[in-house]
């Protein structure tokens, strides 16, 4: 219950991303991640999982981008990379070089019960029964994943609207900490959550987890939260809130969604933004799209852990590492390829 000095701590209204963290490739960077496309494509037709450092070898910038995972660690807890030609390159040879970048940053791990290691985020509502909040169209609420380091690179903007909204948690605790103590403390405390049936049933089999949506365990603090979670489990008579859990989740969201604390990025076309997910919440504004599915906005999503990272907390997140080990069971060979995932809903929608 003391206040987060860090400079994750910031105001969107205060700060312009162009200038804390925008990296932009030069000519010789962009030359390195092609050497390392053509000696991966040289190895074969390989499957994501065997995208490695070394399969993907980036001599100079392997450096560079583990300065940038120090930079999500210890800076803002933002960085937008910029300056990939989009035009050059066909849509798997994006994801190639995403999930080659992203391997020299952190560890990849799936992100949902089919085992998916890069997420396919674009508005399948339509075709897609159970289609998860990155399947589906609109705004998004602002939330966290279970990862250190949350990642998208986007494919295909919308044709219009879709901003991405990043909010710091940190700056939130301290407000709070200002103006509703109590609020705060409630953080600190236990929420229960009702995960995704099949999330659980194919990972660990624990479908109600009691967290804590602030956190100081690790020395440092960290945020994990999402709305839907602890509603479910009121929904289906596993927990009642109290109306201060509820007043507290509420204000939290008032305030990242207010024009002081939020910050608006907007990802172009082959642009890559990275966020560091234990301290940053994240969302979307609503956008206009397009009705033929390949023709919708399209981005590609990593989640990452860093082993040089304290652990994440046992008592934050929703998912953990006994998932992941049973979630990676349900995956097919080169399911997340975009060219792939595209052809499969264009013909459920033609169905």
């Amino acid at each position: 219950m003391t206040p987060i000095d860090h400079p994750s701590a910031w105001l969107g209204s205060r700060i312009d991303y162009r200038a804390e963290g925008l990296h932009t490739l030069n000519a010789a960077e962009v030359a390195e991640i092609d050497a390392a496309l053509a000696h991966l494509r040289r190895q074969g037709d390989l499957d994501v999982p065997a995208i490695t450092p070394a399969t993907f070898p980036l001599p100079t910038l392997a450096a560079t981008f583990r300065a940038l995972g120090n930079n999500l660690r210890d800076g803002r807890g933002f960085v937008l990379l910029r300056g990939l030609p989009r035009e050059r390159y066909d849509v798997d040879d994006m994801a190639r070089i995403y999930f080659g970048i992203g391997c020299h940053i952190g560890r990849v791990v799936p992100q949902s019960w089919h085992g998916e290691l890069l997420g396919n985020v674009v508005d399948v509502s339509d075709v897609e029964a159970e289609a998860r909040g990155y399947q589906a169209g609109g705004a998004q609420r602002f939330h966290t994943d279970t990862c250190d380091i949350v990642s998208l690179m986007c494919l295909r903007g919308a044709k219009s609207g879709g901003v991405s909204r990043i909010a710091s948690a940190a700056a939130i605790h301290n407000r709070l900490l200002e103006t509703r103590p109590d609020l705060a403390a409630t953080l600190y405390g236990e929420y229960v959550y009702r995960r995704m049936e099949r999330d659980a049933s194919l990972g660990n089999n624990r479908l109600i987890k009691r967290v804590v949506i602030f956190s100081r365990e690790t020395g440092g603090f960290t945020c994990n939260t999402s709305g839907s979670y602890p509603n479910r489990a009121v929904a289906a008579g596993d927990a009642v809130m109290t109306p201060l859990q509820v007043e507290a989740l509420d204000e939290m969201e008032r305030l990242a969604a207010s024009p002081e604390f939020h910050l608006d990025m907007s990802i172009a076309e082959g642009d890559i933004q990275f966020l560091n997910n234990r301290v940053l919440l994240h969302g979307r504004t609503g956008y206009e799209d397009w009705p033929e599915i390949p023709r919708r906005r399209h981005l590609l999503r990593l989640w990452l852990y860093c082993d040089d990272w304290p652990m994440f907390p046992a008592n934050q997140g929703v998912h953990d590492f006994d998932d992941h080990r049973g979630w990676i069971r349900q995956r097919t060979p080169f399911m997340e390829f975009p060219s792939r995932y595209l052809a499969a809903m264009t013909a459920r929608q033609a169905a």
